[in-house]
């Protein structure tokens, strides 16, 4: 069904501000009918702002804080220059929050455009601050 890790980082962008990142594997969500492969990832990415919206975001300021970000990284390696969703996602490559969980849950996962593994972006990025969240309540 659905497999997630998560990591917590630092705000990169010299904030205190930390993070949680988690990148999910899910083999299918239901729709009231069944998407178009070209309608597909747009209505994929309408459903994931729904979830958003449900949890309090308000896309007041492009790319500003938000209390929660849904993205689809890959869609089944399909490549997608047109916005809303562009797939692959056009940074997952240069974020380690992104790439380190995704290994975990996906080690054999090469991105669709630059037909790298995940193991050889992560080498290839600075050293980005993580370490794995675990959630000691359960």
């Amino acid at each position: 069904m659905g497999q997630a890790i998560c990591y917590l980082g630092d705000d990169d962008l010299g904030g205190a501000a930390a993070y949680l990142a988690a990148v999910m594997l899910h083999a299918g969500l239901a729709f009231e009918h069944v998407p178009s492969t070209q309608s597909f990832p747009a209505e994929l990415l309408a459903r994931l702002h729904e979830i958003e919206a449900q949890f309090g975001r308000a896309r007041t300021v492009p790319n500003g804080p938000r209390t929660l970000d849904l993205d689809i990284i890959d869609l089944n390696g399909i490549i997608r220059a047109v916005p809303d969703p562009v797939l692959p996602h056009p940074r997952a490559h240069l974020r380690a929050f992104v790439l380190r969980p995704l290994l975990d849950v996906a080690p054999a996962w090469r991105h669709p455009t630059l037909r790298q593994s995940v193991t050889t972006l992560l080498a290839e990025l600075p050293i980005q601050p993580l370490r794995p969240w675990h959630d000691d309540t359960a």
